[in-house]
């Protein structure tokens, strides 16, 4: 089975819409923007649309100087929920940065804070968490192998998996060729390692479950950290682009509504 992401999304951003109709008024949304690259722009611009889909708005704000912990602080009074667009300018003290966003504001899941209470998944999490569910994937006692230990995909991700029972290996991208036994034996993979194509069919057992949540450029072009050719082998296979990404995006603006819906009803 291919996932179609953005079909997935596109469910999930229909029901954050109805719940923020029922609002007060539309959540707003804060993107602080500290480094501006084509793939920052490109991200925002995503986002600016998705915020419009799940009825929020969305407003961007481009820092030109250093970014420090307490303009977090302060520009986050007058808004519902703050997104720390990454990565930082080098020399910004980014845990300090994603530390200072309030935790009733934080959509994205960045500070430790709200890592620590748990009360909202990560949007990636939550991503994968759609993807199995839609599969109807067992997760107590299976294997899985969790590519790229980063803070934003494989760390999460695997914390997860573990709090669900599974038997979770994390393999990092420079070690990986030492972990092939075990990726083997794997009956769900998650790759968030950022590195195009270097997972091949030869190297997964029939029948495995394969969320790519990796990006990179490969010849102008986006891919995944899966060859394409390993969809063949797989149960469920996430594609690159148009597998988790959207639906990423689509589950942070759920968050949003959610953090909103605490804030106004209570």
């Amino acid at each position: 089975m291919i996932i179609d992401g953005r079909t997935l999304a596109g469910g999930v951003l229909a029901n954050a819409k109805a719940r923020a109709a029922a609002l007060p008024r539309p959540p707003r949304v804060l993107a602080v923007v500290a480094n501006e690259t084509a793939a920052t722009k490109s991200y925002l611009s995503i986002k600016q649309k998705r915020a419009s889909d799940a009825g929020c708005i969305l407003e961007v704000k481009h820092i030109k100087s250093s970014l420090r912990p307490y303009d977090i602080i302060d520009m986050s009074k007058n808004e519902d929920t703050v997104i720390v667009q990454l990565p930082l300018s080098e020399g910004m003290d980014t845990k300090a940065i994603l530390d200072s966003i309030p935790v009733e504001k934080d959509a994205d899941v960045l500070s430790s804070v709200a890592r620590a209470e748990g009360t909202l998944l990560p949007p990636v999490v939550s991503a994968v968490k759609k993807i199995l569910e839609f599969g109807n994937v067992e997760l107590k006692g299976k294997k899985v192998v969790v590519v790229g230990a980063g803070f934003l995909v494989g760390e999460p991700v695997a914390a997860w998996f573990t709090q669900q029972g599974a038997d979770v290996t994390v393999v990092s991208r420079s070690n990986f060729d030492g972990a092939m036994t075990t990726l083997a034996q794997a009956d769900i993979v998650v790759s968030g390692a950022g590195s195009p194509h270097f997972i091949k069919p030869e190297m997964l057992k029939d029948g495995v479950v394969l969320i790519d949540a990796g990006t990179s450029e490969s010849d102008g072009t986006l891919a995944g950290d899966a060859d394409p050719a390993c969809a063949d082998k797989c149960s469920l296979f996430t594609p690159v682009p148009g597998g988790v990404g959207p639906l990423a995006v689509a589950c942070l603006f759920d968050n949003v509504v959610t953090l909103a819906e605490r804030a106004m009803n209570t």
